[in-house]
């Protein structure tokens, strides 16, 4: 499954569009992750642990993304977008969509 952010793919012509597809997932701080950010605000540098929730969100949420394509027959999602909000205290939904098509 080819993914881009761009509206085409450079060397491949689309033949077919099936519409919107998005895969999304919520997910909240985990209390350790939560103790170690308090101690990194006092000193500063990077949240790992967040960084960490983060990617496995964006990634998970990129394979739900990517089985509603294939599920239409899509071998490509151009034009993909991610979005991020706060759901509840200490809860975050990251959201990633597209539009499916096919390439050759």
């Amino acid at each position: 499954m080819l993914l881009t952010n761009t509206e085409e793919i450079p060397g491949k012509k689309i033949t077919a569009f099936y519409g919107v597809v998005s895969g999304s997932t919520v997910r909240a701080k985990h209390v350790g992750r939560d103790m170690m950010a308090g101690i990194k605000n006092i000193f500063g540098g990077e949240l790992k642990g967040y960084t960490e929730l983060l990617q496995e969100s964006r990634d998970e949420a990129i394979d739900r993304m990517k089985s509603q394509a294939k599920q239409l027959g899509a071998n490509a999602v151009v034009n993909v977008r991610f979005s991020t909000s706060s759901v509840a205290a200490g809860a975050a939904e990251i959201y990633v969509y597209g539009t499916a098509v096919s390439v050759e």
